[in-house]
This record gives C-alpha cells, structure tokens and sequence, in this order.
C-alpha cells in the first residue's frame, strides 16, 4: 500500500489531500487511515458515501455533504438532467458512522455502481474523497492526461504552478 497525502486544517475546515492505495475487505469495509479521521467526523460522528456520476464513490463528512445534498434536493425533478444526478447522488447517500476500529461499510449497490472490488484508490478532493476502483482510477488518470495535457481548466486565468 503505497501512501502519497496526508490532510490540513484551513480555517476550521478540513482539506483533503493526498492519494492512498487502500484494500477492502471481504464485507466490502474500508478502513480509512488514521490521519484522516479526526477531520472526516470534525462536524460530529457519521460521514456520508454516495455515488458520482463518474462512476466512483464520494466520501464526506456529514456537515460538508449537507448543503450539497440540500441543493441537489432543490433541483426540479422535472428536468431530466436534474433527475438523474438526484437519482445518483441523493439516491445512494448513505449516512453512517465508523466503527470502533475507523472502517466504513460500502454497500453492495455502492460497491456495484463504482465496481469497487478489492484494491482502490481513496483520493482527496479538498471538501472530500473519491473512492475508486484502482484500475478504473489508474484509465480514468490517464485518459484526463492525454486529454488536458498541461492545460489549465477554466477559471484558472493567471495561475501558475
């Protein structure tokens, strides 16, 4: 297992950062590393998992996910686009608490939509983590390199590493 992040804490919030190869275990549970979980339950003791449409599962702790989830509910279900993101990310939150030895149990209908088996990758993305398939992670990497290059994403004028 390699182990490549670690978090900080920014005005109270927790940056997730940093990319680690992790296992699951044979009940599909997922131990999240011991320098993470002070920050995940910061807003109190459960996390939330959902599913993304990118075919991964997202990680929060449960005071970030709140407006999220707030705002995905405000969403007309009457827009088709609008539907299927509530049907993803609302229709697989699951709110839950880690167990007395830091793991989180990943459904199976998570484990199904993100075909998480054994090996993954949890990822930081600053608010929260992406859990992916390790083989999906390692196509999805490299397809968006060769696809942006070195190229800047939009809204990032004038910003140099």
């Amino acid at each position: 297992m390699g182990i490549y992040g670690k978090f900080s804490l920014l005005k109270g919030n927790a940056l997730f950062q940093g990319a680690t190869e992790l296992t699951l275990d044979a009940k599909g549970r997922l131990a999240v590393p011991t320098r993470h979980r002070d920050a995940l339950l910061s807003g109190g003791r459960a996390v939330i998992l959902t599913a993304h449409p990118d075919r991964c599962v997202m990680l929060y702790p449960r005071v970030s996910w709140e407006p999220i989830g707030a705002r995905i509910q405000s969403l007309s279900p009457f827009n088709e686009q609008a539907r299927m993101w509530q049907r993803v990310l609302l229709g697989y939150a699951e709110e839950l608490e880690l167990d007395a030895q830091g793991r989180i149990l990943i459904s199976p209908a998570l484990r199904k939509f993100s075909s998480l088996t054994k090996d993954v990758m949890l990822v930081g993305q600053g608010s929260h983590f992406e859990i992916w398939d390790i083989e999906a992670w390692d196509q999805k990497l490299s397809q968006a390199l060769a696809q942006t290059g070195s190229s800047a994403p939009p809204g990032t004028d004038n910003f140099t590493l």
